[in-house]
């Protein structure tokens, strides 16, 4: 079987980072077209900046990085410097990368690739605001029905949100973006925050991870150990989710993940809850079901599997 050809949208962003080594060293299974892109966790400069170092930490030059949306659609830009570092990526020591971004912008880079691909082959994964792949179909609607599936991380509804009481932050930075996205219908998978918190990484994982004697092995969990100060009034033990890698994880085994089709929609009219995404577990609306939510992961497999590809890299 071919690898399945992934697009990676994204504003690294420590777990953003993690989730992309995890797609590079799967090279079997997963084809990276291209990655790119958006402001988020830090202004797209940096994201953009951060994605290039992280593609050559994976000695993976081959994939390109294409320069997205500096702004959320509606919104002005919130970042996370407070979670993330200055940065974006505070911990590593990762030089200043040599590769170029490319001159296309990832909204044309987005349209261009969907139109040119035969239908239903490429999926895009976000693992940030979902501002480019919204523009993307604003530019262009007839991507719409081309694309395979949007694998996403972001949203939440058990736990509520991690940016307000009702919103992630992911989709609280773009609402108006995540509601195009979710009512395409594109098939859309989410790992909101009530999967991702139930991958944890542990000290003791991330000395497995060293161990692998992996250059970027080593340098990903010098970022986990920045990345794990953050939050710690949250979680009872030293473990601290991964968010974003689980969109990784999905795609590689999505067996390893408890999920159900809900519908699911983007509020982006109250005050209060702009940003919650509203997720019909039950089938109380009868609306169609366009979403399919992972509710948990088995964080054994998830963690072995990540070390597994990781590691693997040079």
């Amino acid at each position: 079987m071919s690898a399945r050809k992934i697009i990676i949208d994204t504003d690294p962003g420590h777990d953003d980072a993690f989730a992309i080594l995890f797609a590079l060293g799967s090279p079997e299974e997963l084809e990276v077209v291209g990655i790119t892109t958006v402001a988020g966790n830090v202004p797209l400069p940096l994201t953009s900046l951060n994605a290039l170092k992280v593609v050559e930490l994976a000695k993976r030059t081959d994939v390109p990085v294409y320069a997205g949306c500096a702004a959320p659609m509606v919104r002005k830009l919130l970042t996370a410097e407070h979670i993330h570092g200055e940065t974006g990526i505070d911990g590593a020591d990762l030089p200043h990368p040599v590769t170029p971004l490319q001159n296309e912008h990832a909204v044309n880079f987005i349209v261009r690739t969907l139109m040119e691909a035969p239908e239903g082959e490429i999926t895009i994964c976000t693992l940030g605001p979902m501002t480019n792949v919204a523009m993307a179909m604003t530019m262009e609607p007839r991507i719409i029905p081309r694309i395979r599936e949007v694998v996403l991380m972001g949203g939440g509804f058990f736990e509520g949100g991690n940016t307000t009481p009702a919103a992630e932050f992911n989709i609280f930075v773009d609402p108006h973006a995540a509601h195009k996205v979710f009512a395409s219908g594109v098939p859309v998978t989410m790992a909101g925050i009530d999967c991702t918190y139930t991958a944890q990484m542990t000290p003791e994982w991330l000395q497995k991870l060293r161990k692998t004697g992996s250059h970027a092995a080593v340098q990903a969990a010098n970022l986990a150990d920045f990345f794990r100060q953050y939050g710690s009034h949250k979680f009872p033990t030293e473990a601290r989710p991964i968010h974003d890698a689980c969109v990784t994880g999905y795609l590689l085994a999505p067996e390893i993940y408890e999920q159900r089709m809900c519908h699911v929609t983007v509020d982006i009219s109250s005050p209060v809850t702009i940003g919650m995404t509203v997720v019909d577990w039950w089938g109380v609306t009868g609306n169609d079901k366009n979403c399919n939510v992972l509710r948990r992961v088995d964080a054994d497999a998830f963690f072995a599997l990540m070390l597994e590809r990781i590691g693997s890299l040079p």
